[in-house]
């Protein structure tokens, strides 16, 4: 359809199926791009919130999970990202019926950023300094509210 219009513009059948070819890859890549934040962010925040919380000195101070947690999340990161989308060519067939394609091609990128993003919000929530959190514990705010409550 976006050929023809081209076409009827004057544009060369050539231009015009370039043009169509760049305008369905950027659609397609926003796609990937868009729906694998958006998974990245539901899961690696819960990650990165649940990191901080089991480490020593905090709330649920869990070390040993922590440390298993812990191994795991560098391990993912160290992996290159070529090797773990064909190490998980059968959780994406699992989950989406393929392996091939802008769909398939998400669950990779999903898998890959959730540890960066999840370490990424451990480290960020070690900067809130334990005083004021002590504070809001101390003054009745819920370990479920604390996390938005002191940021202010």
């Amino acid at each position: 359809m976006l050929s023809q219009m081209l076409v009827s513009m004057g544009c060369s059948n050539a231009m015009a199926k370039i043009v169509e070819l760049l305008a369905s890859g950027t659609l397609d890549t926003l796609y990937m791009v868009l729906l694998a934040t958006f998974v990245s962010v539901v899961l690696g925040v819960p990650l990165g919130v649940l990191l901080l919380v089991t480490s020593k000195g905090y709330f649920w101070s869990s070390p040993r999970f922590y440390e298993i947690l812990g191994a795991a999340v560098n391990a993912l990161r160290s992996v290159p990202f070529i090797i773990l989308m064909v190490a998980i060519i059968p959780l994406t067939k699992l989950l989406v019926g393929t392996s091939i394609g802008t769909t398939a091609a998400i669950v990779p990128l999903t898998v890959s950023t959730v540890p960066f993003l999840g370490r990424l919000v451990e480290t960020s929530l070690r900067t809130v300094p334990y005083g004021l959190v002590e504070a809001a514990l101390s003054m009745g705010v819920s370990v479920a509210d604390h996390k938005t409550r002191t940021h202010s």
